[in-house]
């Protein structure tokens, strides 16, 4: 990703924590999107390994093998080919919830995930590695699935660090 399409999200004080907000635009119909974000072998290309049920109080299950974070979770809210959201955390961990809202446009799909943050955690580490995997999710999209962007990661760690005025 080049200098100038680095666009980032937005952070906002939201509780004791914060909240990102990413959007992307897709040209792709809503329901391959969807099927991005939900279906196991596709999450793997984007995202990692792992299960979601469709369904409210689905159980969610997300392992990123490589550093051996597992998310044990449940859908907390969805409404099939529009919304899913669950927490990207496990067992007594703090509630972090990130919410996939679809929407078709003129010319495919516009997506804004919403990421939680909770007080006392790194929202602009959170939120850059959400744009790193948003970029992964537009490659797989097309087709030619990347590993994670690190580059991309940390020029937009460094745009959230400043936005958030450290």
């Amino acid at each position: 990703m080049s200098d100038d399409a680095l666009s980032l999200g937005t952070i906002t004080k939201h509780g004791d924590g914060h909240q990102g907000r990413l959007t992307r635009t897709f040209e792709h119909p809503p329901a391959k999107v969807w099927q991005m974000l939900t279906e196991s072998p596709l999450m793997a290309q984007w995202l990692s390994v792992g299960t979601i049920e469709q369904r409210p109080d689905g159980k969610v299950r997300i392992d990123f093998v490589d550093s051996g974070i597992v998310i044990d979770s449940q859908v907390t809210a969805f409404d099939a080919g529009k919304l899913l959201e669950y927490s990207w955390s496990s067992g007594s961990e703090p509630q972090r919830p990130l919410r996939w809202e679809l929407s078709p446009t003129a010319s495919g799909t516009q997506l804004v995930l919403t990421v939680g943050v909770p007080a006392g955690e790194d929202a602009a580490k959170a939120c850059a590695g959400f744009e790193g995997h948003l970029e992964m999710l537009a490659a797989a999209l097309e087709g030619v699935p990347i590993k994670f962007p690190f580059e991309t990661y940390m020029k937009a760690r460094a745009g959230y660090k400043a936005m958030l005025g450290g």
